[in-house]
């Protein structure tokens, strides 16, 4: 097995915890590896775990693990973990998992995983919407589509994203929420296989020449993957086409690392906005 044969990698490093007597990584801490890449696999399905398996009336529950081992890991060595997903039968999916230490094979293992009825864990066929977007990813497929339109169009899965991101996690008044710009602005909500919406943000005019993006949000459990950069690129590119030659923007403070790696620059004095900290960040198209 070797690296080219993954898609999906996540990366980690040895603890001191995970090491045993011999200084090497105790052997069952391998599957806790594997089922932490396994977390992050979801992320890049664009699937939030818990309301993915909702929608689709199950949850899976592992019926099988098992571990080859080839090699050791010890404190702080850097760790690949590759997974894919390898065969999907009526009610039960395969996936393969190995872990390297850049080129060098260390660990596979395999799970398999049943598709079951939550309430009584009696088995169910894997839905279609599901097996589509498995095999889709391992054949290269985009995980996410993104929407640009009028409030009219999106206004109802944007505002929900919003809701759940700014009013319910943040605590910001949901009277500031809302504003007249948004029957104006160009909004863009990415949609997952399933047709989630899970996450948004808008463009406004700020002035001649210079588009503004705000109210970005990504749902929580999907952070740290692609989705904030497609959204962000998907906006930058229609103010782009439109003529502007830069966009602004007001970064809260917490997400000033996500933006600069874009491209933006940070301009003017740090300021607060709803009791945020935030700073304006621009960047030339």
């Amino acid at each position: 097995m070797k690296r080219q044969d993954f898609r999906f990698f996540h990366r980690l490093r040895v603890r001191w915890a995970e090491v045993d007597m011999q200084k090497i990584v105790f052997n069952a801490h391998y599957l806790m590896y594997v089922d932490t890449a396994m977390a992050d696999y979801w992320r890049a399905l664009a699937l939030p775990y818990e309301e993915a398996m909702h929608q689709l009336n199950g949850d899976l529950y592992v019926k099988k693990a098992s571990v080859e081992y080839h090699g050791s890991a010890r404190y702080d060595d850097q760790l690949d973990i590759g997974l894919k997903c390898t065969r999907i039968g009526t009610s039960s999916m395969l996936f393969t998992a190995a872990i390297f230490r850049g080129d060098t094979l260390l660990i596979t293992c395999e799970l398999i995983y049943v598709f079951a009825d939550p309430a009584t864990q009696t088995s169910r066929p894997v839905p279609d919407a599901l097996r589509r977007i498995l095999t889709g990813f391992d054949a290269g497929q985009p995980m996410v589509k993104v929407k640009l339109g009028s409030w009219a169009e999106l206004g109802s899965d944007a505002g929900a994203i919003r809701t759940a991101v700014f009013v319910q996690e943040q605590g910001i008044p949901i009277e500031m929420e809302w504003d007249e710009a948004d029957k104006t602005a160009i909004h863009a909500v990415a949609y997952n296989g399933l047709g989630q919406a899970i996450g948004t943000g808008r463009l406004l005019q700020a002035a001649p020449g210079s588009g503004k993006i705000g109210r970005m949000a990504v749902s929580r459990v999907l952070r740290g993957s692609s989705l904030g950069r497609e959204l962000l690129q998907a906006l930058m590119a229609h103010a782009q086409q439109r003529g502007d030659t830069e966009v602004v923007l007001h970064a809260q403070r917490s997400a000033e690392g996500f933006y600069s790696r874009l491209g933006f620059q940070p301009r003017g004095e740090p300021f607060e906005e709803v009791d945020i900290p935030h700073i304006e960040m621009v960047k030339a198209l």
